[in-house]
């Protein structure tokens, strides 16, 4: 017993080596075979060929050159996957960080970025080395929704120009309202050939993903979009016109220009950068657990997202975070591992110094039609409409992010949504809790029951049964959704009690829906006993509802439900 008692506390408490050692050190002690390594060259190149247009598209949406965003993904996303936490995580430039690295450029320069993405690597190390990257994790599911969806707002307003090769009379605003006040003001300057170009591409990217899904539909659209501008030599602005083209090389690593005052001047941009990108990486590494069944370390990840900025900073590039889209591509084309990671960057050097030349001919309207599919996929718009329909208090902290991403701060809007969130946590709380005036303090021997007792239902190992007691809100959810991910576990029965919760949050709810998705593609059969109809609307409104779950009410009901076929879906 006591050795069983010292090895549950060594795996309670891990080691600073255990918590900080990178998921690739993990893949390489597991055995990695010349299998391994072609199914993670695949990926590799899969996830190149659809980074190559996007981090072009994403530096010149941030007002910088477009090499800017290859050296992103190069430096960046290579150190992301050989120190990172997670095991399927592509680290390079991303949509969410536009709005920040625009403005910051806008204000304070290129150099100034440079120095403000360095300082946000060294803030993403001491998060992770001081394990705080947890507490990211308290972030309600409403905010991170009407978080990206109002980022995915912004970044659309931003293309509109590109879009329709507009002429504006002075600099483009960077607010909402202004911006689109300018662009209606240069609606008579509209570039036929440019808005055809950008809806050429979207077209082509739309059906590409519809007939061929596995094939690289930004890539193609790309290309189809270039051949068009050159042969037929339509007037649209390209890579080569406005920037001369992009370099076949990374540039040297060199500092940028350092002072106190140069530091002081941006610390706010760089507290926002490192912030953002915890919340990105954290959130895009989730996502990969979620599809592969695997769990990243949070502070791990973080450390490495440190390395990554600083390094990035010194190549030239811009912010480098996790990014969802790359990520999921990876996992979907069968990545073993991080070295798939670090062959997309590899692949991404290649083809710069290979096919650089070739970027002079891509049209900025085509790269502005990537971004406004990037926003697109961005806004969540099946979650959004169902936390609006979920409850009055879910929708609120949903729009009340929204619309301050959109129309203010996106810092405003994060801390104005947690704190609407936390409120909203405390009110439900106060409502839950009923008082019985006849309720002893300590419960009474009850009865025995009349029924016999059946043995199977200690020992039966094909099926585990999780009980959840106290409240199920966003600040427990990690907790939880780690116990859920090993449902799969070698079972094949999977009862979640909820009899002793007094409410759930959208965020627990998008958890167990996460949960279920998990269980059915494992093949799991998942019933929920004992939830109060309250409960049970929420997760039906959720979509965890039939054929994901059943549900009992109670855990006796349950096992009884096992004892039948699985009906039909």
């Amino acid at each position: 017993m006591d050795q069983v008692r010292r090895a549950n506390q060594h795996l309670a408490r891990p080691t600073f080596a255990e918590l900080f050692t990178p998921k690739l050190v993990t893949v390489l002690r597991e055995g990695y075979t010349l299998a391994h390594f072609r199914a993670d060259v695949i990926a590799g190149l899969t996830v190149a060929i659809v980074a190559l247009p996007l981090s072009m598209a994403i530096a010149i949406g941030s007002g910088v050159t477009p090499e800017r965003g290859l050296y992103t993904s190069i430096v960046g996303g290579f150190i992301i996957s050989a120190l990172g936490g997670s095991r399927f995580q592509i680290g390079g430039p991303a949509g969410a960080f536009i709005v920040l690295v625009a403005a910051t450029a806008a204000r304070v320069g290129v150099d100034g970025l440079l120095l403000a993405t360095m300082m946000a690597g060294a803030f993403l190390l001491a998060i992770g080395y001081l394990r705080l990257g947890t507490y990211i994790k308290f972030i309600p599911y409403p905010v991170t929704v009407g978080f990206t969806a109002g980022i995915a707002v912004i970044i659309f307003s931003g293309q509109i120009v590109e879009l329709l090769g507009l002429k504006l009379a002075g600099k483009e605003p960077g607010p909402l309202v202004p911006k689109l006040v300018a662009i209606g003001e240069a609606a008579g300057t509209i570039n036929p050939s440019a808005a055809f170009v950008a809806a050429l591409t979207i077209l082509t990217i739309v059906l590409v993903r519809r007939w061929r899904p596995k094939w690289p539909a930004m890539l193609i659209g790309i290309g189809v979009a270039s051949v068009v501008v050159a042969a037929f030599a339509l007037p649209a602005e390209t890579i080569g016109t406005r920037y001369g083209g992009i370099p076949r090389s990374l540039q040297w690593p060199a500092l940028p220009p350092v002072s106190i005052d140069r530091m002081i001047d941006v610390l706010p941009d760089a507290i926002a950068f490192a912030l953002l990108g915890a919340i990105e990486s954290l959130l895009s590494a989730v996502v990969a657990d979620g599809m592969s069944g695997r769990r990243h370390r949070s502070n791990c990840e973080l450390v490495a997202q440190g390395f990554a900025n600083i390094a990035s900073a010194l190549f030239g590039g811009i912010c480098a975070t996790g990014t969802i889209a790359r990520t999921a591509t990876n996992v979907r084309a069968g990545a073993h591992g991080p070295v798939s990671g670090m062959l997309h960057s590899l692949i991404l050097l290649a083809l710069m110094l290979v096919a650089a030349p070739l970027a002079s001919y891509i049209p900025l309207s085509a790269l502005a039609g990537v971004l406004a599919v990037v926003c697109w996929n961005m806004f969540e718009k099946q979650a959004f409409a169902t936390l609006l329909r979920a409850s009055r208090g879910d929708a609120l902290v949903l729009m009340a992010t929204f619309l301050i991403v959109v129309f203010r701060d996106l810092t405003e809007g994060i801390v104005v949504g947690f704190v609407l969130g936390s409120i909203l946590f405390i009110d439900r709380m106060a409502k839950s809790i009923a008082v019985e005036a006849d309720q002893p303090l300590v419960q009474e021997d009850v009865a025995d029951r009349a029924s016999a007792y059946d043995s199977s239902e200690a020992t039966d190992t094909d099926t585990v049964v999780y009980r959840i007691s106290g409240a199920f809100f966003f600040g427990a959810a990690s907790t939880v959704g780690a116990v859920l991910d090993r449902i799969a576990d070698q079972r094949r029965n999977f009862i979640l009690d909820c009899s002793a919760v007094p409410f759930f949050d959208s965020t627990a709810a998008n958890v167990i829906e996460s949960a279920a998705h998990k269980a059915r593609r494992a093949g799991v059969r998942f019933i929920i006993a004992g939830a109060s109809p309250h409960i049970r609307r929420m997760l039906i409104t959720h979509g965890v509802k039939r054929p994901l779950v059943t549900y009992a009410a109670s855990v006796r009901d349950a096992q009884a439900q096992l004892k039948k076929p699985v009906p039909a879906a």
